[in-house]
C-alpha cells in the first residue's frame, strides 16, 4: 500500500484519496485511498464499492444513519453519501445499458443501497486486490474489475438484452463528448425520431440522456486532467461549457470538486460498449 501512502502536503485537503482509474466501454475502476468524507451525491452509473483494505461506511436517505461495510452497490440516481475510514477502496461503476448493469438492476430491485455479505465482498475483491498490489497492467486490472462485477451480478446473459440503436447511440455520442450533441441529433444518427429515442434511451438505460452526457463528460475530464491538463483545458475538452459546469457536475455526482480528486494515474481502454 506505499503508494497510496504517499499523500504530500498538498493533498492533504482532498476528500478523495489517490490510486488508478481504468475506464473500459461499459464501465470504469477507481482504487483509491479514502483520506476524507464525501458528502451527497448521486449519479447514472450503477456503484459498487469492494473494500481492499479495512472497512469504510455508507448512507442512504432511507436510512437513519450510516452502516458499516466492506461491499455496497449504489443503483443509477440514488443519493448517498460515503466514508472511507482510512480504507482501500476499489469504486466499479457500471452503465445501466450493459448487461451487467441490466442484472445488477435486476437482483437489487427495490434498493436504493444494498450491502453485501462480507463473505460476497472478499469473493469479488480477493482477485482484484492481488492484481493491483502487485501493479498488473492497465488492461489485466480491467478484466479482473469486469469478473469482479459478474460476480455481483450473477449471470447476465438472464437480463434483457440492450437494444442495438442505444448501444450504438452511447457508442458515437462517446466519439463526440467534446463537440455539442443535441438529442434529435443521436436519434437521428441511430434512424429514430427524438420521441422514441427518448423514450427508449430512459428504458435501456434507466436514467435521461441529459444525465448519461453529463456522466460520460465528467469522467473524460477526469481522465484528461490527470494526462497533465488544467482542470479548465480538461473541462473544455470534454465538451462542458465552462470550468464551472464541470466542478457543479463534479460535485454533483462524486459528491467532490475535481481539486479535491487527487488520482495519480487514469487509462482509456479502447473498445465497442458491449451489447
Amino acid at each position: 500500500m506505499a503508494e497510496l501512502e504517499a499523500v504530500t502536503d498538498a493533498r492533504k485537503r482532498m476528500l478523495a484519496g489517490i490510486g488508478r482509474i481504468v475506464l473500459w466501454p461499459g464501465g470504469s475502476l477507481w482504487v483509491a485511498r479514502q483520506v476524507g468524507m464525501v458528502p451527497e451525491h448521486a449519479h447514472h452509473a450503477i456503484q459498487i464499492s469492494l473494500s481492499l483494505e479495512g472497512r469504510f461506511r455508507v448512507h442512504a436517505r432511507s436510512w437513519p444513519e450510516s452502516r458499516e461495510t466492506a461491499g455496497m452497490v449504489a443503483m443509477p440516481d440514488r443519493p448517498h453519501s460515503f466514508d472511507g475510514c482510512g480504507s482501500t477502496v476499489a469504486m466499479l461503476f457500471v452503465e445501466p445499458n450493459s448487461l451487467q448493469g441490466a442484472a445488477l438492476r435486476k437482483r437489487f430491485a427495490g434498493s436504493d443501497v444494498a450491502l453485501l455479505s462480507d463473505e460476497e465482498s472478499e469473493a469479488a475483491a480477493t482477485y482484484l486486490r492481488n492484481e493491483y498490489l502487485a501493479g498488473a497492467p492497465d488492461l489485466r486490472l480491467a478484466q479482473y474489475a469486469k469478473g469482479a462485477i459478474c460476480r455481483i451480478a450473477g449471470n447476465p446473459q438472464v437480463a434483457t438484452r440492450s437494444d442495438s440503436r442505444i448501444t450504438a447511440a452511447l457508442k458515437w455520442m462517446r466519439a463526440h463528448l467534446a463537440s455539442p450533441i443535441r438529442l434529435q441529433d443521436v436519434a437521428a444518427a441511430v434512424h429514430l425520431s427524438p420521441g422514441r429515442f427518448r423514450h427508449l434511451f430512459v428504458a435501456q438505460t434507466g436514467t435521461s440522456f441529459r444525465a448519461w452526457l453529463l456522466w460520460a463528460r465528467a469522467e473524460l475530464a477526469v481522465v484528461e486532467a490527470t494526462k497533465g491538463l488544467s482542470w479548465t483545458d480538461a473541462a473544455q475538452a470534454a465538451g462542458f461549457s465552462d470550468a464551472a459546469h464541470f466542478t457543479r457536475t463534479c460535485r454533483r455526482m462524486f459528491g467532490v470538486a475535481p481539486t479535491m480528486i487527487g488520482f495519480e494515474k487514469a487509462t482509456a481502454i479502447k473498445g465497442t460498449t458491449p451489447p
